[in-house]
């Protein structure tokens, strides 16, 4: 959707007063990987068309996966979209979403946390690994963070992409939509979760075999 130019300062303006808002939670305080009363913690791991075993092949599946999570593309713009980063995720960085909720429109304060890039150890398995963490704002409608990842076990060839989301309602002043988030917003939330790892798998699927028509013309 084509924006006019005073809408676009307007989202620059939002976008640049993020630096002058805190976490709405401390990070520190929490162990993401444990439920705590009133946080949800969900896990979601999407198989993507896997690999020979060994380090990510050039232009596969674990790449073009690493792209589509850089540039946060399996988001479904139906629920949540981004409208201004100042760069590819790095530690600090801001970003400003739009999360549409039932006709109603919200821009959500982002702040990059830790960037991962490189080789993990799970279980006895290796796996190469590329992600990035987002941190809640002060006004978004959330308090927590969520973690994105793409990997791919080197052992076997398989890769996948992992969401790990630590989260609770925020304290939500406006009463029709504290109670619109109470009656609708976990349902939303689960949704995005899900749609996200669809999106991941079917956007995947498409470019290799967009790169792989390519070649054979």
């Amino acid at each position: 959707m084509r924006r006019s130019a005073r809408v676009r300062r307007r989202m620059h303006r939002l976008h640049a007063g993020l630096d002058r808002l805190p976490l709405n939670f401390d990070p520190h305080q929490h162990d993401m990987n444990r439920p705590e009363s009133g946080w949800h913690v969900d896990d979601y791991r999407q198989p993507l068309p896997a690999e020979p075993p060994g380090p990510p092949v050039a232009g596969g599946s674990w790449e073009v996966a690493r792209r589509l999570v850089r540039n946060y593309e399996y988001a479904d713009p139906a629920i949540i979209r981004e409208i201004c980063r100042s760069g590819p995720p790095e530690p600090g960085r801001n970003m400003l979403l739009e999360g549409r909720f039932y006709g109603l429109h919200f821009y959500l304060g982002l702040r990059i946390g830790d960037v991962v890039d490189g080789v993990i150890e799970r279980d006895g398995r290796r796996a190469r690994v590329w992600g990035w963490t987002y941190r809640t704002l002060k006004g978004h409608l959330e308090r927590g963070q969520m973690n994105q990842e793409v990997r791919k076990w080197l052992d076997t060839g398989e890769v996948e992409f992992h969401i790990h989301a630590f989260s609770q309602r925020a304290p939500i002043p406006n009463p029709i939509v504290r109670l619109g988030f109470i009656l609708f917003g976990r349902i939303t939330q689960v949704r995005f979760y899900k749609r996200s790892c669809w999106r991941m798998a079917a956007l995947t699927t498409a470019a290799l075999a967009a790169d792989d028509r390519s070649r054979h013309r």
